[in-house]
């Protein structure tokens, strides 16, 4: 049985304490869960039931069971589609809350189940649907439905466009009717379900070591102690004195069980040195400081109504610590807004201006380029040959084919798409002639992708209109005249093939292959047109930074779209390797192609963005973009937007086929690194050739990219870019990293990065899900690191070395005070100090100093990116200021303990009755000086001072002397011993223990200020210079941060010397005067500043 020399109440308040307030934390985020799924689970559907609808929980659908569904509303299963309100039984639906797509996708059901509208008709549905097992995959369902009509059975193939996912919402359409095949946590969204790594922040892995250290420092401090006491105890006049007789049991005892006891409550007793209560702080902290991030206005975008949004509050002090930045292209550093700029029809390059194409070249029947005979469209109008009823405008043999050519080229912009049109939007344009109330600008698309939007919307303004789909019809108005074109076959996108196709039948009959795609798969795939000229066109866009797509045809035979209707088939209603068979029916298909053009649309750069990527250059932080576009887009927007300098020295590692040709390229990459002399290096490497670089040549890739200043990789798979931040976050430097993206595509990357941050763009908010971290733009990554991460790090870090050194304060003295109890395990604090003291007495100070410290202005701070390097690579919780703060604790709880004893241990009467102080007095008096010291200590280092942080470091003190005095004053009834029974009434009673108090805490401050005097005077950091001298002509301030009127008094300056010193501002005294030509915000309205600022005071 161990004799504690504390309670228990006394060792487990403060662990119950910890443990409590991280309970309710985490309750009360699986509370949220818990009602968030039951929102879910709950929510009311209708099923069909004996010809009826029955109304009842999401929770209880059963696979088979029929389900309605309304417009707006949300899948609550996997469904296969039956029929919609629509005739041709197709349907509209949404999956941003899937994939981040908030593009409009058609499903359609099969004929025979499409015309079963109302539940008497689909109680007679007799079918079997037979499907693959539930799979995570998104975009793969294979499976057939075999219907039973008339004693016949019709098998009909199921594929991606026929199955609804749970999660997705249904829009334009009435309603529908599906039958659940996955249900429960068999749905695709429920398989995709991943719960995300856990990210620990560097602050965090340093707290553990640190942690370690005290661990071992406790085990030394309690086994040094248990040696002492039993060599004290060899003379036997201590070992058993008269006034401690041992009892029989404590004489026949073990010896070796007698010193593990003796070890085990040495380790009660100092165990207060592993601050427990450090770990509810840094919580509460990091809690608590991340509301700042979304009440800053700064990062409040006005345009779209959204703020900044923190999903994990653990990295705050991370966002501090970033080395490297990795970001997304399109969407996060452009606008994801495409606008048609130029195009290249039959080898001739066109300019859109003002709705009209101006050629840039001549023509064959112009002599000068000016402007060509495609001025406009409208040219088409009076030609006689482009009729409705002409197939594709077969011009007589006096016209030019340049004609023929530009009439299918727009035609296939029209047809070749899967772009939408809302049912209100499309009414009562089918029919008749073009109404000019009806005005392309009036119809609003939905696409699958920006890209495709804009070609449409461009081919509005040149003349051919898409008016929309009708059952398997698409509509087309030509110049106010209307087209009719039966959709034959999509062959949808895929990411192996890079395009899409359609096979659609004109109004004359004939049948035509529209193909569209990156020129990398469409000019191998074409046996006709003007391939090199266009090769050389689409190369001129890229270099402008233009996204381009390559526009084909070719005419089909009867013959040949019998085979192809009937490979198609087999395809699509085959259960094994079905995707292999549509990729070989695809090929077959999408051949001997006839080359029409190219199309380059433009995506603009976000505002601010050029300085945002030169100020993270200046703080340090290497940045590199991963995109999947091909490398003259990429180069060039990465030129404009400043990533890539034209002085800078471009490298390229790109077209390499095998990995001996990969290696020996990254060795010459390697040698000119070595031996040009250039300050700056860019790395621009593609797809395949990082593949190879990967696979067997890692380390030599990686030290190619670690002497550039900027990489880009372009045509990059969502995965290779998670792979590339793996390989940055496992280098031997092992360097913070930062990801930033917008749309599905990046969350594998921004889950893989240390700190990940979405971008809430036009792609979804997927991205702004699975990230730590979302904001609306790119420029306001550079407040989010320079100040909050700069805040949240000297916070955080400031926290974590001020509990270790009050709890060195705290318990050394109790180790001191061993070796004059004969190591008797006599506690030197009584037990309540021990329990409130970092509960209560010295909590509220630090806690309120993480919240709100503001070490230097927020706007300084983002307009001299250079300071961000003062905190990088952990520097503030480095070992030497670990070890700084740990002497400067022993150094303080020295002066404590012997001071004291100097005052107290000479057997003088310190009161006027001649009573002497006991032990209790003794301990009271260290304890109140220490506690005085750690306050006053904060507060030296507080620089930001609100009314709040005067309350509770001031406060702090007030309330230890009112409870020691009302503790101290009372007979408690519940209380075992009343050792404290008026022992504070007598300790300030001498006027000698308030003079030792004053000196005690003077002589240990003196150290902290004669450190911090040298240090600003001899080895000022970037940041303390920026304190003490004028950083910003627009801040109006002779000592930058602190003003002072123009009355000062015969004191201000010693005032302001001390003010210097520390680097403080009192933040009534600071200007914040802005000039417009600030390179980030011209007005600063972060809610970090708490106070009210006048600037009349400068």
């Amino acid at each position: 049985m161990i004799d504690t020399p504390t309670s228990p109440i006394t060792s487990g308040l403060p662990l119950f304490f910890v443990i409590t307030v991280t309970a309710i934390k985490q309750g009360y985020e699986d509370w949220l869960r818990h009602n968030s799924d039951n929102e879910v689970n709950g929510a009311p559907v209708y099923v069909v039931r004996s010809g009826g609808l029955v109304k009842t929980r999401s929770k209880n659908i059963r696979v088979g069971d029929i389900v309605r569904i309304a417009k707006d509303e949300i899948f609550p299963a996997d469904l296969v589609l039956l029929s919609s309100g629509r005739p041709d039984g197709s349907c509209h639906i949404t999956t941003a809350s899937l994939d981040g797509e908030t593009n409009l996708k058609t499903h359609v059901a099969v004929p025979e189940t499409a015309v079963l509208q109302s539940l008497a008709n689909l109680d007679t549905l007799v079918a079997v649907i037979e499907c693959q097992q539930p799979e995570a995959d998104l975009y793969r369902f294979m499976g057939r439905m075999i219907i039973t009509q008339q004693m016949e059975e019709i098998v009909r193939p199921l594929g991606p466009e026929s199955l609804l996912l749970r999660g997705a919402r249904l829009k334009n359409t009435k309603e529908i009717f599906g039958v659940a095949v996955y249900t429960g946590m068999e749905t695709k969204m429920a398989l995709n379900y991943k719960s995300k790594s856990q990210k620990r922040s560097a602050v965090e892995k340093s707290m553990n070591t640190f942690l370690i250290i005290y661990l071992i420092i406790l085990i030394s401090e309690a086994i040094i102690s248990t040696i002492l006491k039993y060599t004290w105890q060899t003379e036997e006049k201590w070992d058993e004195p008269w006034y401690n007789q041992k009892t029989e049991h404590q004489r026949n005892s073990s010896k070796i069980l007698r010193f593990i006891s003796d070890f085990l409550a040495f380790l009660v007793l100092y165990n207060f040195i592993i601050p427990i209560s450090l770990y509810v702080t840094v919580e509460m902290q990091k809690f608590l400081g991340s509301f700042f991030i979304g009440w800053d206005l700064d990062l409040y975008h006005e345009e779209s109504g959204q703020k900044a949004q923190v999903n994990t509050s653990d990295l705050n002090e991370e966002l501090g610590q970033v080395e490297y930045v990795f970001t997304d292209k399109t969407g996060t550093l452009t606008e994801n807004e495409m606008q048609f700029r130029e195009c290249s029809i039959n080898g001739i390059k066109y300019q859109e201006i003002n709705g009209r194409l101006v050629s840039e070249g001549p023509t064959p029947d112009s002599s000068d380029g000016n402007l060509s005979y495609l001025s406009s469209f409208s040219h088409l109008n009076n030609l006689p040959h482009l009729t409705s009823s002409s197939s594709f405008g077969t011009s007589p043999e006096n016209e030019t084919e340049l004609i023929k050519e530009h009439d299918l080229f727009f035609k296939a912009v029209s047809l070749c798409h899967t772009v939408q049109i809302s049912n209100v939007q499309t009414d009562g344009i089918g029919d008749g002639p073009w109404q000019a109330s009806l005005a392309p600008s009036q119809l609003e698309y939905y696409a699958s992708s920006p890209d495709e939007k804009a070609l449409v919307e461009a081919a509005a303004r040149i003349g051919v209109v898409f008016i929309g789909n009708y059952e398997e019809t698409m509509e087309v108005k030509i110049l106010g005249k209307l087209e009719r074109y039966k959709l034959l076959h999509i062959l949808e996108f895929d990411s192996d093939r890079r395009r899409m196709s359609v096979i659609v039948q004109a109004p004359s009959g004939e049948k035509f292959l529209f193909a569209k795609g990156a020129e990398s798969s469409i000019l191998p795939t074409c046996i006709g047109g003007e391939i090199e000229k266009t090769r050389i066109h689409v190369d001129e866009f890229a270099l402008k930074g233009l996204r381009t797509l390559c526009m084909a045809y070719r005419q089909l035979t009867s013959k040949e779209y019998e085979v192809i209707n009937r490979r198609l088939f087999e395809a699509r209603t085959a259960l094994q390797h079905r995707e292999e068979k549509l990729a070989n029916a695809f090929q077959f298909i999408e051949k001997d192609l006839i080359l029409l053009g190219a199309t380059a649309v433009e995506d603009r750069l976000q505002d601010k963005v050029r300085e945002t990527i030169e100020a993270l250059r200046m703080a340090g932080i290497k940045v590199w973009v991963l995109t999947g576009d091909k490398r003259e887009t990429a180069v060039s927007v990465s030129l404009s937007c400043g990533h890539f300098h034209r002085t800078m020295n471009i490298l390229e590692l790109i077209n390499q086929k095998s990995d001996n040709e990969c290696a020996e390229q990254l060795r010459q990459l390697a040698r000119r690194i070595t031996e040009d002399h250039v300050i700056q290096h860019g790395l621009v490497v593609d797809g395949t050739s990082l593949s190879l670089a990967l696979r067997e040549h890692e380390k030599l890739f990686m030290d190619v990219c670690r002497n550039c200043s900027a990489v880009l990789c372009c045509r990059m798979a969502p995965l290779q870019k998670a792979k590339v931040i793996r390989l940055i976050k496992i280098s031997p430097e092992k360097p913070i990293t930062l990801a930033v993206g917008d749309g599905a595509n990046d969350v594998s990357m921004i889950q893989e990065a240390h700190v990940g941050i979405g971008i809430m763009g036009k792609e979804g908010r997927q991205a702004a899900r699975n990230s730590d971290y979302a904001i609306a733009r790119f420029k306001f990554l550079s407040k989010l690191l320079f100040v909050h991460g700069h805040f949240y790090y000297i916070r955080i870090a400031t926290l974590v070395q001020y509990f270790v050194f009050q709890n060195v304060c705290f318990i050394t003295p109790q180790f001191l005070y061993q070796f004059y109890c004969l190591f008797s395990q006599q506690t030197l604090y009584d037990s309540v100090y021990l329990t409130l003291y970092n509960i209560c007495f010295t909590s509220l100070p630090i806690l309120i100093y993480s919240l709100l410290e503001q070490h230097i202005n927020p706007h300084v701070l983002q307009n001299k990116p250079t300071l961000y390097r003062d905190i990088s690579k952990n520097r503030q919780l480095s070992m030497t200021n670990f070890l700084y703060w740990t002497i400067l604790g022993f150094s303080h709880a020295f002066i404590f303990f012997f001071g004291s004893y100097f005052l107290m241990g000479k057997d003088i009467s310190l009161l006027g009755n001649g009573q002497m102080f006991g032990n209790w007095t003794f301990g009271t008096l260290v304890f109140t000086v220490m506690l005085i010291t750690v306050t006053v200590k904060m507060a030296l280092e507080t620089h930001f001072w609100t009314w709040i942080n005067h309350f509770v470091t001031w406060g702090s003190i007030i309330f230890y002397f009112v409870f020691s005095l009302f503790y101290g004053g009372i007979l408690w009834p519940f209380s075992d011993s009343q050792n404290m029974y008026y022992v504070f009434f007598q300790l300030l009673a001498s006027g000698s223990v308030w003079f030792a108090i004053i000196l005690m805490v003077v002589i240990c401050l003196l150290l902290d200020i004669v450190k911090k005097v040298f240090d600003r005077h001899f080895h000022p950091t970037n940041t303390e210079k920026a304190q003490l001298t004028e950083t910003n002509s627009s801040i109006k301030c002779l000592d930058s941060m602190c003003c002072f009127s123009e009355g000062e008094t015969a004191c201000a300056s010693v005032g302001r010397m001390l003010e210097r010193v520390i680097g403080r501002c009192s933040p009534t005294h600071v200007s914040r005067l802005w000039s417009a030509s600030d390179p980030f915000y011209t007005n600063d309205r972060s809610i970090l500043t708490l106070s009210t600022m006048d600037s009349s005071t400068c």
